[in-house]
C-alpha cells in the first residue's frame, strides 16, 4: 500500500530544516476558494510624498485564493512601493469554476501575465500557454516531490504557491464538552465520536455540501488515496479496465459519505463555503471536511478557539486510515505568450525571496511554505498548521490525486455526489455515472 503522498518528503525536509534553524523566519480549492465571489482589486496608489520608483508596465494577475486577496492586494502595494510596478488582481474561488474562468478569458483576448494551475492534467493542458520556468532563481530551493505536478518533460513550468493539507477539523473544546478523550481513526470510533456529541446536544458535522469542490473533489479523493496503487487505478479507470462499483474501497468510502450525512447540519446542500466555516468557527458543529486555508477566516471569527484535524475513516483499518490528505493546491504560472513575462518572473521571484514576501507568506497568507528557506514557527500559522506538522512527522500522510482526473470530472462528480446526498440516485446509479463521466471525459 502506498501509504505517504508525494509530498511527504517535502514536509519533512523543511520541518528539518527548521529543527536546525531554530524556526524564526517569516513566510485558498479548489482549490479551495473562500466564497465563491469574483472581484477585482487593483494596487493602491502610495501615499504622497513617499519616494517610490516609477515604472510604466502594468502586470495582470488572475488567481483562485479568495482567502488570501485582501492580504494579496497588500503585498501588490508591497511591490509597487520598491519597483514601481503595478500589478492588478482578479481573484475567482469557491463555488466558482476558476478553470472554466481562465479559458474565458484567454477566449476573450484578455490574458492575465501571472495565473494558477493545478498541475498534472491541468498542467498538460495548459502546456502550450506557459512559460518554462525551470532556470528560476528560486527552483533550487524546492524539493524535488513539490515539482511533480508541474514538471513535463524535464521542464518546471510553475512556483508551487504552498503546501496544504486536510481532513476533518474539530472543535477541541466541543469534544471535551461530549466526553471525546481519543482522536477517532477508524470508522466505528467517528461514528461513536458523532453519537457522544449528538447526546450532548451538539451538530456533529457542518457540511458545506452546496460547493461542488468539497464534495466531489477533496471528498472523493478519500477513496482514490486509499486505493492499493492510486496512479494505476487512475490510469486504468480513465480507460475503462475498472468499474468504482466493484471497488472495495469505493464502497467503503461511501459509508463514510452516509454517516457525515446522518450525523450532519440541517440543509447541507445549500450550505457554501462562507456559511460552513462560519458556523463551525461559531461552535455550531463539531467537525467539518476542511483543511489549513481556513485558519485566516476561522481566526477573523474566533481568534481563541482550537482547532484539531483528524483522519476521514472510512472503515475499521487503522493502518489504512490515520491519515491525512497533503498537496500542493496550485502553482503560479507565467503566460508564456506576454508581453511582460520578464516582469512576471520578477515579481515572482521577489514573493518568494524577498523579506517582505517571505513575512506575507507566513504571517499574512498563514501559507505552510512550498520553499525550504522560508522558515516558520507552528505558531505562526496557527492550530490547522501545527496539526498537519504532526501527522507529516509521524509519516501519515496521503496525497491528492484528483488533478490526475479528466479535466471537468470533479465538477461533474460533484454534481452527481449532491444528488446522491438529496437521495434523487442511488449507490449504483452514482457509481456507474462515476465510471461513465471518467470514461467520456478521458476521451475528449
Amino acid at each position: 500500500m502506498k501509504k505517504t503522498s508525494f509530498l511527504t518528503m517535502a514536509l519533512l525536509l523543511m520541518i528539518s530544516l527548521l529543527a536546525a534553524c531554530g524556526g524564526g523566519g517569516a513566510m485558498p480549492n479548489p482549490e479551495a476558494g473562500t466564497t465563491g465571489t469574483t472581484g477585482t482589486t487593483e494596487t493602491k496608489e502610495p501615499a504622497a510624498g513617499t519616494d517610490t520608483p516609477t515604472s510604466d508596465v502594468t502586470l495582470k494577475m488572475f488567481q483562485f485564493k479568495v482567502e488570501i486577496a485582501d492580504a494579496m492586494e497588500k503585498l501588490l502595494a508591497e511591490y509597487k512601493k520598491e519597483t514601481g510596478v503595478n500589478i492588478t488582481i482578479e481573484t475567482v474561488g469557491g463555488g466558482a469554476d476558476y478553470g472554466a474562468a481562465l479559458k474565458a478569458k484567454f477566449a476573450s483576448g484578455d490574458e492575465p501575465d501571472i495565473f494558477n494551475n493545478g498541475g498534472y492534467n491541468e498542467a498538460q493542458l495548459w502546456k502550450d500557454r506557459m512559460e518554462d520556468l525551470s532556470d528560476q532563481p528560486w527552483v533550487a530551493d524546492l524539493t524535488d516531490n513539490v515539482k511533480d505536478p508541474m514538471t513535463m518533460d524535464g521542464k518546471l513550468y510553475g512556483l508551487p504557491m504552498n503546501i496544504e493539507g486536510y481532513g476533518f477539523l474539530y472543535n477541541k473544546a466541543l469534544f471535551e464538552q461530549a466526553g471525546i478523550t481519543e482522536i477517532p481513526t477508524t470508522l466505528t470510533a467517528l461514528r461513536e465520536a458523532a453519537q457522544k456529541l449528538k447526546e450532548a446536544g451538539i451538530t456533529p458535522f457542518e457540511n458545506g455540501y452546496q460547493e461542488w469542490w468539497v464534495i466531489g473533489q477533496h471528498l472523493v479523493n478519500d477513496a482514490y488515496a486509499k486505493q492499493e496503487d492510486p496512479d494505476k487505478f487512475i490510469a486504468d479507470w480513465r480507460e475503462g479496465k475498472t468499474s468504482v462499483g466493484d471497488n472495495e474501497i469505493f464502497n467503503q468510502w461511501l459509508d463514510l459519505v452516509d454517516l457525515t450525512m446522518e450525523f450532519s447540519n440541517d440543509r447541507p446542500l445549500t450550505t457554501d463555503y462562507n456559511t460552513q466555516m462560519t458556523e463551525f468557527a461559531s461552535g455550531m458543529a463539531a467537525m467539518t471536511q476542511q483543511g489549513n486555508w481556513t485558519q485566516v477566516q476561522i481566526d477573523g471569527i474566533d481568534p481563541e478557539i482550537e482547532v484539531g484535524i483528524l483522519p476521514m475513516p472510512i472503515n475499521d483499518d487503522v493502518a489504512l486510515n490515520d491519515n491525512i490528505f497533503v498537496g500542493v493546491p496550485n502553482n503560479w504560472v507565467v503566460n508564456k505568450a506576454s508581453a511582460n513575462k520578464e516582469e512576471a518572473k520578477k515579481f515572482l521571484n521577489w514573493m518568494v525571496t524577498s523579506e517582505t514576501g517571505k513575512r506575507y507568506t507566513v504571517e499574512e497568507f498563514k501559507f505552510i511554505p512550498a520553499l525550504k528557506s522560508i522558515t516558520y514557527e507552528p505558531e505562526q500559522l496557527g492550530d490547522i498548521a501545527a496539526g498537519i506538522q504532526e501527522y507529516v512527522q509521524a509519516d501519515k500522510t496521503l496525497g491528492w490525486q484528483w488533478p490526475k482526473l479528466p479535466d471537468g470530472t470533479n465538477q461533474e462528480f460533484g454534481a452527481l455526489m449532491q444528488a446522491y446526498v438529496a437521495k434523487k440516485i442511488t449507490k449504483e446509479e452514482l457509481f456507474k455515472q462515476m465510471d461513465e463521466t471518467v470514461l467520456k471525459l478521458a476521451k475528449k
